[in-house]
């Protein structure tokens, strides 16, 4: 089939006709803006192809980002459940020491005199014994610890050394039933014994007149008597006081001011002259010595003025 229009423009002439249109719109767009309206409407007209045309992209993000396996949810899941019980357990150390921390705090701020030696110990062992309050300390005698020395806690008297071991010792708590402290009452200095009642919370007083000035609430601190423990150290608080005529002693107990039950870390005192359990077997030699060498004296005496009078 033979076309209609056998002749027409070259290639080159299309071409030539082509950009010199094309360079007379821009001519006009960029001088007269006489396209503005019509680039508008174009515009607005392609704005859904280019939604359309976008469409796959963000439909593969949004599966990308939402639709996971169910193996990865449960790997995270475990990740996160091992990062809890790491949080968990490092909230627990942290807040151990700082209990620690607030009880050091309280225990080197408890009422010491300044030239007074102290050091702390921590508990290594309780006694099992329920009829024998005692515990046993990470101190001895390669710390100077010694028999019958004085042991606090933060609040007041806790015991004394009982027996020194190289590296730990043993402590009698004041609660023990063979345990006994002088004390006094700080309001007027009545003096009183508390023994130690076989309860944690409880000491009996025992021999207390009933003209006493003892009464409920009164605290009662070491006299100083008997040189184991310095005075003026808390000891306890008076909870009971009861005179009955019919007997012929008043019953007094009270219950000691630091915390027997909760123990952790504890304060040794070192006066500046220790008391020794013993009296000093030199101090006894002399002491029984000393009347021997006086009479031995007189008997000379006597002999000399003897001969005297014979000459």
């Amino acid at each position: 089939m033979n076309p209609i229009f056998k002749h027409g423009p070259s290639l080159q002439h299309r071409l030539a006709l082509v950009m010199i249109v094309s360079a007379l719109l821009i001519f006009f767009d960029h001088k007269m803006q006489s396209f503005d309206s019509a680039r508008g409407y174009l515009q607005s007209v392609v704005s859904p192809l280019q939604y359309m045309a976008n469409t796959p992209k963000e439909l593969m993000t949004w599966t990308a980002e939402n639709l996971v396996t169910r193996q990865q949810l449960i790997e995270e899941n475990e990740a996160l459940k091992v990062n809890e019980l790491n949080f968990q357990q490092q909230l627990m150390e942290l807040a151990i020491v700082k209990q620690e921390n607030e009880r050091l705090r309280s225990l080197l701020a408890s009422p010491l005199r300044t030239e007074t030696k102290k050091m702390v110990a921590e508990i290594l062992s309780v006694d099992s014994d329920p009829y024998s309050h005692q515990i046993v300390i990470n101190r001895g005698a390669n710390d100077g610890v010694y028999e019958g020395q004085p042991v606090l806690d933060e609040q007041g008297i806790v015991g004394q050394i009982l027996h020194v071991g190289t590296t730990t010792s043993r402590v009698i708590l004041i609660t023990d039933l063979t345990h006994a402290v002088p004390v006094r009452v700080s309001r007027n200095g009545t003096r009183i014994i508390a023994n130690g009642s076989g309860q944690i919370d409880r000491l009996s007083h025992a021999h207390v007149p009933h003209s006493a000035d003892v009464q409920t609430g009164d605290l009662l601190v070491t006299s100083g008597l008997g040189g184991k423990y310095p005075e003026g150290y808390p000891v306890s608080n008076v909870i009971m006081v009861r005179k009955d005529e019919s007997r012929p002693f008043a019953q007094v107990y009270s219950k000691p001011v630091a915390q027997i039950d909760k123990l952790r870390y504890l304060l040794l005192l070192w006066p500046e002259q220790p008391a020794s359990i013993f009296a000093p077997k030199q101090l006894n030699k002399q002491s029984s010595n000393q009347p021997s060498t006086q009479s031995t004296g007189s008997t000379n005496n006597r002999a000399q003025e003897a001969a005297n009078a014979s000459q």
